[in-house]
């Protein structure tokens, strides 16, 4: 008898750890039992950890996959997924439940396509950055569901309207001159910010990201940046305009791979709207300012598209399966995405680690750097580039590469020290102050004060 007890409880245990996430909305605690299930089933392969909490105290658990979690490797690039941004826009939640436990089972299951994919990147998945309005929107009811309620954080700020304002200052730098990556953050920025963007923020400072994608809800297309017009408003109305960045047919083609290989997203006929092939840069549909996405390819080395999801917000449970049978292919096929371009170590001439490098691209105006292990990834189309990497005190050096349709081309780069010019009596030439200071705190102010007068838009 007790043998047989044994062989029904071992069974037991066996379809507990294989049954798949239901398709059901969960709640906060749900969310995360989710969570720390998944991660039980596959502790080898995953890492349940937190980058913050929300205003009511709520953490923001983020999953990670990857065969060494918690562990950076040189050259495994690392990608993110976001959803519930909106707190009332649900699917993307209930779409990275079911992408989690579908990543491990395939794994246990040894799916090449998985299990290479799991080895060759870092997946680190965020179901809802806006827990709170997540609890506001579903204590309605199934039935009794407001379009906007939940959607704001528990302060009542839209989280997709609240990072800090960086198109400003790079449409200025397009026109006259300047950075063309990594934009500083304003100087009080933890204070404009609400603590589920803050953490948000400080998680791209943590990783060097290199492919995102934030779920959204209330239309059925990929959204590309980017998302603010570049046209100033008119008596604060920004009208819709074609704002194109400079990888921009890199996007349209990061875009296409999602809205392709989604189940009816490509057709572009959704929700009584039209958008040809599934996707539309941001600023042509309407103009959004301080957004996630606009944030990620301006501050850090991230490309980050959106990807409206239903028509319905919330949509009833008896609709996710059919929901997740659409995405499936695309959410994989989008995380493979990170696998094509350059990619590379950049190191001095000892071989150390060079971080924070900067690798251009000739005839595109948008440079990446190289991360804290010296490593740097650039996603690119086919073709053949010239590319330059560039630090302090070494001198540059460029190559000619060529881009195929399939893995990323490995290339590195090893910089030497500068030799420091010699005068004519044998010594370093100095810096000049005085007039030349002077001239310089001139040129400063102006340009803060056109800068100003930007941000302000016309009287």
């Amino acid at each position: 008898m007790s043998d047989l007890l044994s062989v029904f409880l071992h069974l037991l245990l066996l379809f507990k750890l294989v049954a798949p996430v239901t398709f059901s909305h969960h709640r906060y605690d749900d969310l995360v039992r989710t969570l720390y299930k998944v991660q039980n089933e596959c502790p080898s392969i995953t890492r349940v950890y937190s980058i913050g909490r929300s205003v009511e105290g709520r953490h923001l658990y983020v999953l990670e996959f990857s065969d060494h979690p918690g562990i950076h490797e040189p050259l495994e690039p690392e990608v993110k997924y976001v959803a519930n941004m909106h707190g009332n826009e649900a699917l993307g939640r209930e779409l990275m439940l079911q992408l989690s436990e579908f990543l491990c089972e395939e794994f246990r299951n040894r799916n090449q396509r998985i299990v290479r994919l799991i080895q060759d990147t870092r997946i680190h998945i965020l179901p809802s950055m806006n827990p709170d309005g997540y609890e506001v929107a579903a204590a309605q009811g199934p039935n009794k569901l407001g379009y906007l309620v939940g959607r704001n954080n528990a302060n009542g700020v839209d989280l997709n309207r609240n990072f800090p304002d960086l198109n400003t200052y790079i449409y200025y730098n397009e026109k006259s001159g300047g950075p063309n990556h990594h934009l500083p953050l304003p100087d009080n920025w933890k204070s404009q910010v609400e603590p589920e963007t803050r953490a948000v923020i400080r998680w791209m400072h943590s990783f060097n990201f290199v492919l995102s994608a934030n779920l959204h809800g209330g239309a059925v297309v990929a959204n590309y940046p980017y998302d603010r017009s570049f046209e100033h408003p008119v008596r604060g109305v920004r009208r819709p305009a074609n704002t194109p960045t400079p990888d921009d047919k890199l996007f349209r083609k990061l875009a296409k791979i999602y809205s392709y290989a989604h189940g009816w997203m490509y057709q572009g006929w959704n929700c009584g709207d039209y958008f040809p092939d599934g996707i539309i840069n941001g600023a042509s549909w309407y103009s959004l300012s301080k957004g996630m996405q606009d944030f990620n390819y301006l501050h850090t080395n991230c490309f980050d598209i959106t990807l409206e999801l239903s028509c319905n917000k919330f949509p009833p449970q008896e609709e996710l399966q059919r929901e997740w049978l659409g995405n499936r292919e695309a959410l994989i096929q989008f995380l493979e995405e990170v696998h094509q371009g350059i990619k590379g170590m950049v190191l001095d001439e000892n071989y150390n680690n060079l971080a924070n490098a900067v690798i251009s691209v000739s005839g595109i105006n948008h440079d990446v750097t190289s991360g804290d292990h010296g490593d740097y990834f650039r996603l690119l189309l086919p073709g053949t580039y010239t590319v330059t990497a560039k630090a302090p005190g070494f001198d540059s050096q460029t190559e000619t590469v060529t881009v195929g349709p399939a893995e990323p081309t490995l290339v590195n780069f090893y910089l030497k020290r500068s030799i420091p010019q010699v005068s004519s009596v044998g010594r370093a030439p100095s810096r000049r102050h005085g007039v030349g200071a002077k001239v310089q705190r001139q040129a400063a102010r102006k340009k803060e004060m056109e800068m100003r007068q930007l941000q302000r838009g016309p009287a």
